[in-house]
């Protein structure tokens, strides 16, 4: 329990970090850009609030309406309780809900290629989980009961909207940067020549800026599978989701870990996924993972975690839920 709360407190601080940092950059670009101009700093201010209300003025408009074209992307329909076929899923997206003290989210299902399992929404379309064919086809209800259980904890934590809300700061620095980029080189005084190196270093800025955002989006993956595993009490169910995911799109996965280039080699023949995963290659998956050890490059442009942490850490939920 006391290595969660540190987990806790690690994305809180990450968070503010993120943002303080942001703050400071800002005050900082509006000294520089009046100082570089000769312009009072009300002045500057007022640039840089207006640059900011564009960006999130198209921040608002992609949240409110991204989950309508994100239905015409996947081709999803909706289902419902009473569905014939389907209305098992609704009811459990129910039940998983309501143990989580929350309403539960539309459900739609997706006739695509892959497995996968997605939440998203925005006050105008409401809360909305997508699952597609495949997933339902590959996966015993234990796992997809662990997975939908992932995708509503994200919705309970109001990822959509904190990853929206702090990617604003990345995305401004960039926008500043790249008006300063272009902007200096017409500059009237001998001072405005340091603006395109302040563009620069903003583009820099945003780009670094970005890992961290990246960061806190695998720190809210970890924060999903946590919620997953308590509302469940079978984080070992969200493991097997993870390793039949991974082996229905690479089937000789396992084969190219334990034998090289001999194993990729055979997976350059695979024509195409299979649905039927054998229980010893999900498990020999899940065992390598435990002991693989990602560098830092693995998953450092990533918005999840790679594999072998999540499986240690759902191992630690595990130990902690043994306990009680």
């Amino acid at each position: 329990m006391w290595s969660f709360i540190k987990f806790r407190l690690a994305m809180l601080f990450t968070i503010a970090a993120i943002t303080l940092l942001g703050i400071a950059v800002i005050l900082g670009i509006i000294h520089v850009i009046a100082y570089a101009y000769n312009i009072p700093i009300t002045i500057s201010a007022n640039l840089i609030t207006g640059i900011l209300i564009f960006i999130l003025f198209l921040y608002i408009l992609q949240w409110l309406f991204a989950p309508y074209l994100i239905n015409a992307m996947y081709r999803t329909y909706e289902i419902t309780s009473s569905d014939p076929r389907y209305g098992w899923i609704v009811r459990m997206v129910e039940e998983i809900s309501y143990a989580n003290g929350m309403e539960p989210p539309k459900v739609y299902i997706a006739d695509v290629p892959f497995p996968n399992a997605f939440a998203y929404g925005s006050p105008i379309a409401g809360r909305r989980v997508t699952i597609t064919l495949p997933l339902i086809r590959i996966l015993d209800r234990d796992e997809l009961k662990a997975v939908l259980a992932h995708e509503v904890a994200h919705l309970k934590h109001r990822d959509v909207e904190l990853m929206l809300a702090i990617g604003l700061i990345p995305t401004l620095l960039y926008w500043i940067g790249y008006s300063l980029m272009w902007s200096g080189w017409y500059g009237r005084n001998e001072r405005s020549v340091i603006i395109p190196l302040v563009g620069l270093g903003l583009l820099i800025l945003s780009f670094l800026f970005n890992l961290f955002v990246l960061y806190v989006s695998r720190l809210r993956e970890h924060y999903a599978d946590a919620t997953s595993a308590f509302t469940t009490y079978k984080p070992e169910a969200l493991q097997r989701a993870l390793a039949k995911i991974v082996l229905y799109m690479d089937p000789d996965i396992v084969n190219r870990y334990t034998e090289g280039s001999k194993g990729l080699l055979k997976t350059l023949f695979i024509a195409s996924p299979i649905e039927e995963i054998p229980t010893t290659s999900v498990e020999r998956l899940i065992e390598y993972w435990r002991k693989y050890k990602p560098s830092l490059f693995e998953e450092l442009f990533s918005t999840h975690p790679h594999p072998s942490k999540r499986i240690r850490f759902l191992d630690n939920i595990a130990k902690t839920l043994r306990s009680y």
